[in-house]
């Protein structure tokens, strides 16, 4: 019973979080404050009241359109609130019973929220914005440290130092790995074929989930993102894929499901 009332509560602040994001996902890419000015609609102006500012309900009550001037509100919106909420619980229920409970909870939502950002600021604008990825870094550090630390797996300035040494190769192998993609790629299509925040994105993951994991996040990504880019060929003859959201989509079904490389070498056998 206690599991259900958190999961419930995780949701609704899920969903409030959700809410943010979206402000974040369109205003960084734009250069905006993502606090200043308060929230308002993008076609009119008008400044959203209280009761246009509950997460998911609003849309509803108001028919997906704007409450002052009528303009088509984007089905995106709700979407990614409740996508955030589910998210949130997912992180509960995935590491509810992992010592030290909190802080895995907290690590798994922050990795979670910088994703959700990242897929909202690429599917809308096609840019992954440098500033979650280096917030998110420190505090995921900063997080990782705690946790090893509250589990007694470093005890000395000095395992601090090593551990923070170690997750940087990660991140900088796999960073190696997506720039030779991305230079084979363009070799073999005689233009840019992968942004330059993917790399970076991909670094970040690797921050999180170590090279080897993130490794397979970009096979799992392709795969996720096959189906949609034959289709947009088909329909549009576009080639254009934001490629960030399929693999932040990639990265959390690993990090959920609590994978780790070497039980996916035992599945391949």
């Amino acid at each position: 019973m206690d599991v259900l009332i958190y999961s419930i509560f995780i949701f609704i602040i899920g969903l409030c979080f959700g809410s943010f994001f979206n402000v974040v996902g369109y205003r960084l890419p734009n250069n905006m404050s993502i606090i200043f000015p308060s929230s308002h609609c993008p076609k009119c102006n008008h400044k959203l009241g209280k009761l246009e500012l509950i997460p998911v309900l609003s849309y509803i009550i108001q028919g997906g359109r704007c409450k002052h001037c009528k303009s088509k509100i984007s089905i995106f919106y709700p979407i990614f609130e409740i996508l955030t909420g589910i998210l949130f619980v997912l992180c509960y229920l995935s590491y509810k019973d992992m010592y030290p409970e909190l802080l895995n909870i907290i690590y798994s939502i922050v990795f979670s929220s910088a994703m959700v950002i990242i897929m909202i600021s690429d599917f809308k604008y096609m840019i992954i914005p440098d500033e979650v990825l280096v917030f998110s870094s420190v505090v995921l550090i900063i997080l990782k440290l705690c946790i090893l630390y509250k589990i007694e797996m470093i005890t000395s300035f000095m395992d601090f130092g090593y551990e923070i040494i170690f997750m940087l190769k990660d991140a900088l192998i796999i960073f190696i790995i997506m720039y030779l993609i991305r230079a084979f790629g363009n070799l073999i299509f005689k233009k840019d074929s992968m942004g330059g925040g993917d790399i970076k994105m991909m670094a970040f993951i690797g921050l999180v989930l170590g090279w080897k994991l993130s490794v397979v996040v970009i096979f799992l990504g392709a795969f996720l993102a096959l189906p949609l880019s034959i289709l947009n060929v088909y329909r549009k003859n576009e080639h254009m894929l934001p490629f960030g959201p399929y693999l932040a989509l990639a990265s959390l079904i690993l990090l959920l499901s609590k994978v780790d490389f070497n039980m996916i070498l035992e599945l391949l056998k």
